[in-house]
């Protein structure tokens, strides 16, 4: 009897251990929110409908016993409630009954890779899942004799292996971010130090023109004050002698250059003579052609002529005396014949302050200018040089001070141009200013497409013609995307994502300005993976760049990358 009660024992404790280590139902996942409502051993109670319990016979019987579809987690006998099922007269709206499907799908252990769910609608339907469920656990009932070996381990291995050679790319491309944002930095330093130097400049170029402003405005004022006189008439004999000097200088000018003639000209007698006497000893008498002969017999007449002789050493010796200036003869003294006569009273009075000290003389002058610059701004006076051409010295001042004017302005643009730089959005880390002014390119079909960071995006035909412009850079901005991602990594998965505007390009015919959105994703290197027009003339491009990585670790830009497996 004794005996009898230890084995009672023993048995009873045996089934609480097998109780407590039960396995999950089929289809049930790991997590413990799911998990904790199958431990229970005699009944079940549906998840999102706690007043109706089952007998725990009756999970995964392939009947949909709860109106969650909670007592299914096995099979696809309550697929019908996915969203992705249309719906059928049977279904009924019970407003106190929860019947949305609470499981998120059939699991798949998928022993040697990673576990996963799948959609209640694949469970059983002959086909081999083997991108999500790997294991083929999904086809337990080998419905139509399908059966799924279990492909997990060479799966497994296959996408660790291509992970990896993932990671190493991310930490390349992490890396490379780091040193363009340390690029970014210096390059912002830059424009910084550079607005500071340029702000100094800018400071001393508006001294120099202010400066200038009032030397050209006393140059004026000196100007109008000046006493013009009339120039000297001169005698008749000395106007006589300044015409017959052009005359005489107009004569010796065309004389040199009848002498330049007649030197070419002789040149080239002599050469053509050289010429037709070679072709006479050396051509062919016994050839029969009568315009070579008949040139022969031409220049054998112009030799026999007389020849008038070749120059005279004289007659170049008189030329040469001849077309030499009078100031070397010495021939006529044009200076005497074309000073005035004597000097005229009115220039005797000019001449008046000569006789004066030097003290004296300067402050009669400058009482004398101040008294005409007076009378000439109250209107008494007229001002000096009525002609329309301003004084040399005006002319210089002005120009000097238009030059610095210029100097100025390019200054203040410069300084506009780089306040401009500083504001504006380069994204986190201003990594994007790294890249400013770069072009990657990539051959698709009959185009070569071309980005260039931050400036412009365009079309080139390969076989001639000119570039189509897509658009020009107008701002930063983020899309959110929903894409696998390949396995090569050249994609965009899903998240945030950084996209810049390029727009206002050439137009297209019978539509819109052109225009690209470039999204970008994390890559090693700047690489343009895809164009599409999405509709005329509206352009997307996606595009790997290091730039791009910066959501790879602190959940920012790019957060929420999902791997499909």
């Amino acid at each position: 009897m004794r005996r009898l009660h230890v084995l009672l024992l023993l048995s009873t404790a045996g089934s609480y251990v097998i109780a407590a280590d039960a396995p999950r139902p089929r289809g049930v996942g790991p997590e413990s929110t799911v998990a904790k409502f199958y431990k229970a051993t005699n009944s079940f109670t549906c998840i999102s409908n706690p007043a109706i319990h089952i007998s725990v016979s009756q999970v995964n019987d392939d009947y949909c016993d709860c109106p969650d579809g909670s007592d299914e987690p096995g099979t696809s006998a309550c697929s019908h409630l996915s969203p992705l099922s249309p719906s059928s007269p049977s279904d009924i709206s019970i407003s106190d009954v929860n019947t949305t499907l609470a499981l998120p799908g059939f699991y798949c252990k998928n022993k040697g890779h990673q576990g996963n769910y799948i959609p209640f609608l694949t469970v059983n339907d002959g086909v081999c899942d083997y991108d999500l469920c790997c294991d083929g656990s999904d086809e337990w009932a080998r419905v139509g004799g399908t059966t799924c070996e279990d492909k997990c381990k060479e799966i497994g291995k296959e996408w660790r292996k291509v992970e990896e050679q993932r990671n190493k790319a991310l930490g390349a491309a992490s890396r490379k971010r780091k040193e363009l944002v340390v690029e970014s930095a210096r390059l912002r330093k830059e424009v910084e130090d550079a607005i500071t130097d340029i702000q100094t400049q800018i400071g001393a170029q508006e001294v120099k023109v202010r400066n200038l402003e009032g030397q050209l405005a006393e140059v004026e004022r000196k100007e109008r004050g000046k006493v013009v006189r009339a120039p000297a008439q001169g005698s008749r004999a000395s106007v006589l002698a300044g015409l017959a000097k052009g005359r005489v200088e107009e004569l010796r000018e065309f004389l040199l250059d009848v002498r330049k003639q007649r030197d070419a000209g002789r040149e080239r007698v002599k050469e053509l003579e050289a010429i037709l006497s070679t072709f006479k000893e050396e051509y062919n008498p016994n050839f029969n052609d009568e315009g070579v002969k008949r040139a022969v017999r031409s220049w054998e007449e112009y030799a026999a002529r007389d020849k008038p002789a070749d120059g005279d050493a004289a007659h170049d010796r008189d030329l040469d005396e001849i077309v030499k200036p009078d100031s070397e003869t010495g021939t006529i003294q044009w200076e005497e014949w074309e000073r005035p006569d004597d000097e005229s009273d009115v220039e005797v009075l000019y001449k008046f302050e000569e006789y004066l000290p030097k003290p004296v003389r300067d402050w009669v002058d400058q009482k004398l200018r101040d008294l005409r610059i007076l009378l000439i701004e109250n209107g008494i006076l007229a001002a000096a040089g009525a002609s329309d051409t301003e004084p040399k010295a005006v002319v210089d001042a002005r120009n000097s001070l238009k030059s610095a004017e210029d100097e100025l302005n390019g200054s203040k643009d410069t300084l506009t141009r780089h306040k401009e730089d500083l504001e504006k959005d380069y994204g986190a880390d201003d990594v994007f200013r790294a890249l400013k002014g770069r072009c990657v390119s990539k051959d698709s079909g009959e185009y070569t497409y071309e980005l260039c960071w931050f400036e412009r995006t365009k079309q080139k035909p390969k076989k001639g013609g000119g570039d189509t412009g897509m658009g020009t850079f107008v701002r930063l901005d983020s899309i959110t995307v929903d894409e696998e991602m390949p396995p090569d990594g050249k994609g965009l998965g899903s998240g945030r994502r950084v996209a810049l505007r390029y727009e206002n390009g050439q137009h297209c015919w019978n539509g819109p300005n052109r225009s690209t959105m470039v999204v970008l994703g994390c890559a090693e290197t700047d690489e343009i993976w895809k164009i599409v027009e999405e509709e005329k003339c509206v352009y997307r491009m996606e595009v790997g760049t290091p730039a791009a990585c910066e959501g790879a670790g602190n959940g920012k830009v790019g957060e929420g990358v999902r791997d499909e497996l």
